[in-house]
């Protein structure tokens, strides 16, 4: 360690080179990165719709059906030229209309009128459109092109146009906002006006090269590239915050700059890797989940606090010795005095605080798991062109949802009678297979272009419309009943499409809930009782810390609120590997103190000491989900900001209230279930309380 703390203050100058170097270049490597929006391509090889896609891509060249277009003011004719239009278009697979449901030889007024009225109605023409994975947004403007004045697009591959279109901006957009605002919460807790901006430039030099080194990932998904940037930032500020107040009380003890920076990175080194590791835990657990996602942002948190802890270490003791004049020069006294008296108000009402939290954790407990969930993307903003266009086209022609099922091809007998067991299930709308659209016409009389549309050389893919949500009690029903009927005629079958592949996203991120969860309170509990060497502390900062998460995830059942379910699976190891650290300072700090002093005096010292940094490190957290909460219009970013925010500011809330009387109460059995405590007896401490 003091070869390395000698290296890096020795050559400062060659470091910040070096980390120039790769922050330009990872700035460039940017570009480069690839960004996954379908949030189904995380579904784990073996689930069944993963399973139907990759079949039916091989079998058929298509796509699930997964965009409506409505024309308006058009007709028939008209309607079948724009059919073959937007079929033109290169990422366009299929396009499916009345013409591929029934024969427009014969009058439209002489067809069934529900079967007319699902696809032209009122002279408007609504097509379902299958747009391939990857070119939603180019392929979604080239159909608002076509299609002329008035047309409207909705369904996933919409959802998905929207979002690349707005993601890069909005995360910028959130840097913009957040950025000040955590300038603003160092400027007034800070004692120079130059600290803060040595602050963000370390942690923005890690955060932009974690975001330039994902392009050796291959991709990662649209959350990841919202999320991950302003987290890694939120969270690891603290590192440069402690590492330049280490340097800072080196030097008050008369020591040179370069001297005093070495005796820092010392000093500071094994103290913020103990920060950094419980945060990495924390983290490391969603890697585990069977649903991809988790590794994917996992991954990405994990190499975010390991490059932001390299930066702290490596590139800020650099930076500070290049800057140590500028510090010199811009010292001011803290603008937000010491509030002395905080331990002694918090100590007071400790009891009333315990009980409050004590009385409410169970329900909120019950209750976390109890929300009614989303599992996709949630509903779009009405406020946008792709909210204000699919709440159009429902109003017209009411919600709609495609259901690729694939069967055995060879029994045309039971092709048919599945076709009409599907027509038969509720919300049903409508059912096109070989056996029920073409009928008893022989493959051999039809075209290549009409029979493949249906048949692979071992394979019968049949399309079913639901009149349901993409997701929801009603179609998921519908998911369920699908299956179980095409198990009744066939040992083989596979079903796909927006609501089946969210189905399958239910089963099995409700599956990774535990396990998650419970990986990241046994890698985090390790970590405790390593730091410690206490039976009682690390059980007692994980209650307090886990008892913020179950109220923070009670919060939409009381209110009503659908949350989404990758947020209420995320938000727990998030904010738990993030704010443990303010359960942890805070306990080093009264197990320090309690060695020398009694237990409630303890515990004043230890608040009026830290709490400053505490309710600093907070907010800047609390501000970073806000922002988040604020800027996105994705619902899953945006829940997931919310949380956060939310979570770090009850969890902030229990450490200061709930926590100094907990570490009280058991202050007996912590003495004795603690390795060396070397906590002052009972006698010196009634003695101590008596002078």
């Amino acid at each position: 360690m003091d070869k390395l703390a000698g290296g890096i203050t020795k050559h400062r100058r060659p470091v910040l080179a070096l980390f120039a170097a790769l922050t330009l270049a990872s700035a460039v490597l940017l570009f480069g990165v690839e960004v996954n929006y379908d949030l189904t391509d995380y579904l784990p090889a073996e689930e069944e719709s993963t399973v139907a896609l990759a079949l039916m891509e091989r079998e058929f060249d298509a796509e699930v059906p997964n965009a409506r277009v409505l024309a308006p003011d058009i007709s028939i004719a008209g309607a079948l030229e724009l059919k073959a239009r937007l079929s033109a278009l290169e990422g366009v697979s299929q396009v499916l209309w009345l013409d591929d449901a029934a024969d427009l030889k014969t009058p439209v007024e002489l067809m069934n009128a529900g079967l007319v009225e699902q696809y032209y109605k009122d002279g408007d023409a609504l097509f379902s459109v299958a747009i391939r994975e990857g070119m939603e947004r180019r392929t979604v403007d080239e159909i608002y092109e076509t299609a002329g004045e008035g047309a409207a697009v909705s369904g996933s591959a919409a959802d998905s146009a929207w979002i690349q279109s707005r993601v890069v901006t909005e995360v910028l957009r959130a840097v913009c906002i957040v950025v000040p605002i955590i300038l603003v919460i160092l400027i007034l807790t800070t004692t120079s006006w130059l600290a803060p901006l040595l602050f963000l430039a370390t942690v923005g030099v890690a955060v932009l090269i974690n975001m330039g080194t994902n392009v050796f990932l291959g991709e990662i998904s649209f959350i990841t590239q919202s999320v991950s940037p302003i987290l890694q930032l939120a969270v690891s500020m603290d590192y440069a915050i402690f590492l330049l107040a280490a340097f800072e009380q080196q030097r008050a003890g008369g020591r040179d700059a370069e001297s005093a920076m070495r005796g820092a990175i010392r000093e500071a080194f094994s103290s913020i890797a103990a920060s950094a590791a419980t945060t990495v835990f924390g983290f490391l657990a969603l890697m585990f989940m069977r649903f991809e996602l988790g590794a994917d942002l996992g991954l990405n948190l994990v190499k975010g606090v390991a490059l932001s802890y390299i930066s702290v270490m490596v590139f800020l003791p650099a930076l500070a010795l290049v800057c140590v004049r500028g510090l010199d020069r811009t010292r001011h006294r803290r603008l937000i005095p010491e509030w002395r008296g905080a331990g002694r108000a918090l100590v007071r009402i400790r009891v009333p605080a315990l009980i409050l939290v004590v009385l409410v954790v169970a329900p909120c407990f019950l209750a976390q798991s109890r929300s009614s969930f989303l599992y996709g993307n949630g509903k779009p903003d009405p406020g946008l062109r792709y909210g204000a266009d699919t709440a159009l086209i429902n109003s017209r022609f009411g919600e709609e949802t495609a259901i690729v099922l694939l069967v055995p091809r060879g029994d045309p007998g039971a092709e048919a009678e599945l076709t009409g067991q599907l027509e038969k299930i509720e919300n049903v709308s409508g059912v096109l297979s070989y056996a029920g659209t073409v009928g008893a016409v022989p493959a051999g009389y039809l075209t290549e272009e009409i029979v493949s549309q249906f048949y692979s050389e071992g394979w019968a893919r049949i399309i079913i419309y639901a009149e349901t949500a993409e997701e929801g009690d009603g179609a998921f029903a519908v998911v369920e009943a699908v299956r179980e009927a095409a198990a009744e005629h066939y040992d083989e079958s596979y079903a796909c499409g927006q609501s089946a592949n969210l189905y399958d996203m239910r089963e099995v991120v409700t599956g990774d809930s535990k396990k998650v969860n419970g990986l990241a309170i046994l890698f985090i509990l390790a970590t405790l009782l390593v730091t410690f060497r206490s039976l009682t502390l690390p059980v007692i900062l994980l209650f307090v810390i886990e008892s913020a998460i179950w109220i923070n995830l009670s919060v939409p059942y009381f209110t009503g609120a659908p949350l989404v379910y990758l947020g209420y699976l995320v938000i727990h190891t998030v904010q738990l590997g993030a704010t443990i650290d303010y359960a942890i300072l805070l306990t080093d700090g009264y197990t320090a103190n309690r060695r020398l002093m009694p237990r409630r005096a303890a515990v004043e010292e230890t608040i009026r000491k830290n709490i400053f940094s505490i309710m600093t490190s907070g907010l800047i957290l609390a501000s970073a989900g806000f922002c988040l909460n604020l800027t996105s219009s994705m619902a899953v970013v945006a829940a997931l900001g919310l949380l956060l925010a939310r979570g770090t500011l009850l969890s902030m809330a229990l450490v200061l209230l709930a926590l100094p009387a907990l570490l009280m109460l058991f202050d007996p059995l912590t003495s004795r279930l603690t390795l060396k405590s070397g906590f002052i007896s009972e006698k010196k401490e009634a003695t101590a309380d008596e002078e």
